[in-house]
């Protein structure tokens, strides 16, 4: 029994196997339509979503872009308004007449009637050097 045999087998020729046959011809075409449609469909579908994706990302780094120099500017605000604090109290202090006049002394050495000026040096002395 190792041989297969073929056997010979009439077909009948009536009309509902040539329905049969017709029908299982149709449903094959709207099988092979329906997996090019759905093909189709997924190659859209994948396009989409890859576009959407990436978009996504790009917009993600932008975002993070955009915060990290809102806060570097936001710092930079933030040292100016000190810095702008700073300028308001010398304004305030440079329209007193005392304080200008200690100003100018110190700065400028202007002196008083009467009044000496020793200028010392900014360095400060070793043990080393020091006469005691």
């Amino acid at each position: 029994m190792g041989v297969i045999r073929k056997k010979n087998i009439a077909r009948i020729e009536n009309q509902y196997v040539q329905q049969r046959e017709k029908a299982g011809i149709a449903e094959s075409r709207k099988r092979k339509l329906l997996f090019r449609r759905l093909a189709v469909f997924a190659l859209f579908a994948s396009v989409i979503s890859y576009l959407m994706i990436s978009t996504y990302i790009s917009q993600s780094a932008a975002l993070e872009k955009k915060q990290a120099e809102k806060e570097q500017l936001e710092q930079k605000l933030a040292s100016l308004q000190k810095k702008q604090e700073i300028l308001d109290e010398e304004i305030v202090k440079l329209n007193d007449d005392e304080y200008i006049a200690k100003l100018a002394r110190k700065e400028y050495f202007l002196s008083e009637k009467n009044e000496i000026i020793f200028n010392l040096p900014k360095e400060k002395m070793d043990s080393q050097d020091s006469p005691y």
